[in-house]
């Protein structure tokens, strides 16, 4: 990690995936499961460049909106 936090990009996919498969303490259920009626399964390496590359496209998206 990065101390001056210029490293969140790659970090974001990580945190998305522990908020999601975390219980709530009022539903008492996984948000993931509360949302899709299913697990959320990490089936896959969440820090691929992929998928930051697409965080970084959506986020320039949502600026330009």
């Amino acid at each position: 990690m990065d101390y001056r936090q210029k490293d969140w990009p790659e970090l974001l996919a990580l945190a998305e995936f522990v908020v999601n498969n975390k219980i709530h303490s009022t539903t008492k259920v996984y948000s993931f499961m509360a949302n899709y009626g299913r697990e959320l399964k990490m089936e896959a390496d969440i820090r691929r460049k992929v998928k930051v590359k697409k965080v970084i496209e959506f986020a320039e998206r949502m600026k330009r909106v």
